[in-house]
């Protein structure tokens, strides 16, 4: 004898048995929250117009009754209808306008910080593309994959610029300038990743920069991919953060794995600075990673 310990689901009672499938599925809380999403959008820019000209809509200046003169910052005409799409769904919201009174005696028209110009979706709906897209799924799989939350609004040329997007700022990250970064210590580290590339799964291998700053905070300074943990590539990852102007650290700490270590030292070579500190790859920092030799005296490691 059995006895059947499963027990339905509390969110559906039997008497809603749906004689379809997703006959039953509409969820009031979602549905009143992208309801609202529209009015809480719509009032959030309307606040930031209100404090821009210090008065509320029809309502007198608080700058000119505290001033006592015509402290007016501008003036409101009209509105226009944006597209908006978030987590939340697609939404048509009213942007008010204005005009802002300039030093030159001119006008200028207002411009919201929260919802840019030619802004069609929220930021966080284009990181759960990119994320999507970066997971391996392809531009047409992303649109079929969102499609029950953004409504069909995001295609596969949404997916293609969002994309594009991340691609420039991952460029952008790459090619900053470090000079000003108080960074006292380095941090190596060299770890593998399983990603999804033509559709199989390989292992891809990165070296990992960390820097740590005078307070204590470590903030990340390069990620690269170059094929092993080899001298050579932290040579080249070396000579980038000597390119962007990195400051040269007091200290150098290594948490590469010391059999990579070996397969990547070879013998009978002398550094060129005794005293400067060493990665555990025989990597000399004080020095130019070009001009250094490969053998380094041991060091402390973390």
């Amino acid at each position: 004898m059995t006895n059947t310990i499963t027990k339905p689901d509390s969110s559906q009672l039997p008497s809603d048995a749906a004689v379809d499938v997703f006959d039953n599925w509409f969820d009031p809380i979602e549905t009143a929250v992208r309801d609202r999403a529209r009015q809480f959008i719509e009032e959030l820019i309307r606040g930031e117009l209100d404090a821009v000209l210090a008065r509320p809509r029809y309502g007198r200046s608080q700058m000119a009754s505290s001033v006592g003169g015509t402290g007016v910052a501008g003036y409101r005409h009209g509105s226009r209808q944006r597209s908006l799409t978030g987590t939340f769904g697609p939404v048509e919201i009213e942007v008010p306008r204005a005009r802002l009174n300039t030093p030159e005696g001119k006008t200028a028209e207002w411009k919201s910080k929260a919802l840019r110009a030619y802004q069609r979706r929220t930021l966080v709906a284009d990181a759960l593309i990119a994320s999507c897209y970066l997971a391996g799924t392809n531009t047409r799989r992303v649109r079929r994959a969102l499609g029950a939350l953004f409504a069909g609004t995001v295609g596969k040329d949404t997916v293609s610029r969002v994309w594009r997007k991340v691609k420039s700022d991952w460029d952008a990250w790459n090619a900053r300038s470090l000079a000003e970064e108080p960074i006292v210590r380095l941090i190596l580290d060299g770890t593998v990743v399983r990603v999804r590339l033509d559709r199989k799964a390989t292992s891809i291998s990165l070296l990992v920069v960390l820097g740590v700053r005078m307070d204590g905070q470590k903030v990340l300074l390069a990620i690269k991919s170059m094929g092993g943990e080899s001298a050579e590539a932290w040579r080249a990852v070396f000579d980038d953060l000597i390119k962007r102007d990195l400051r040269r650290p007091e200290f150098s700490s290594s948490m590469v794995r010391q059999a990579s270590t070996r397969r990547s030292q070879p013998s009978g070579m002398a550094c060129r600075s005794s005293a400067a500190p060493f990665t555990s790859t025989g990597i000399c920092w004080r020095t130019r990673p070009s001009a250094c030799m490969t053998r380094s005296p041991p060091i402390t490691t973390t």
